[in-house]
């Protein structure tokens, strides 16, 4: 909220009284217009200072996928769910005429994930399975609101040891993503807040998704004439 006052009447509990129901009301929907206002320019300053870094990161993904490389997405708590969500656009494309893609999403076996976890540590339950999994012409994706992920990070030094792609997904400064040198693209959001990075996330990975898509068109139309004259 923007002031005390804001903040009194969203939790009067906690200055010793009750709420007051105009107040709170009046609240709920200031806070609801603040948050919507936020989002709106947290999104728009990402994608004007970031857009030539999306083009950049589809061609990259686009020339892993010509190769017959895979995509491999990792991330922890609501960013495992965007790993999961980033993976299955590309495996299972909703937009008609776009073929599959291969994309591995590497927060899905927690049998995988807990042994490493439990055996060796959490910050290598990435780096295990990308040592493992991992082939030259893959894209390792990671994605963390912080930057910050020791595991993400292990996974990247991994991927960068075998040659591999990097893209990252991060907000605030890009934490240890951004400086560490590990990560050969860095998208960072301007925001501390969870849930914007979180909005500008999803919404970066589908663009990115359609630009794939968009550069290996022609390829498609390529294949079917080889096909159609074979």
């Amino acid at each position: 909220m923007s002031n005390d006052g804001e903040l009194e009447a969203l939790y009067p509990f906690l200055h010793g009284r009750r709420q007051d129901p105009g107040r709170l009301q009046a609240a709920l929907l200031g806070s609801v217009t603040e948050k919507a206002r936020d989002s709106r320019d947290t999104n728009e300053r990402f994608f004007t200072e970031q857009a030539p870094l999306l083009v950049t990161i589809a061609r990259v993904m686009a020339d892993c996928f010509r190769a017959n490389g895979r995509l491999l997405a990792m991330g922890n708590g609501g960013s495992s769910c965007d790993a999961a969500h980033v993976t299955v656009e590309f495996v299972h494309p909703v937009t008609a005429g776009r073929p599959p893609l291969p994309a591995i999403n590497l927060t899905a076996d927690i049998a995988q994930i807990t042994a490493v976890g439990n055996d060796v540590g959490i910050e290598h339950i990435f780096a295990r399975q990308i040592g493992a999994l991992g082939c030259t012409g893959d894209v390792v994706v990671g994605l963390s609101t912080s930057g910050n992920s020791a595991n993400l990070l292990a996974g990247f030094a991994k991927a960068r040891e075998m040659g591999l792609a990097t893209v990252g997904f991060a907000g605030g400064d890009g934490g240890r993503m951004q400086a560490g040198g590990l990560v050969d693209h860095c998208l960072v959001v301007p925001s501390r807040s969870i849930h914007r990075i979180q909005e500008c996330h999803v919404a970066a990975y589908h663009i990115i998704w359609d630009l794939v898509h968009t550069l290996l068109a022609d390829d498609r139309g390529s294949a079917m004439t080889r096909k159609a004259s074979a």
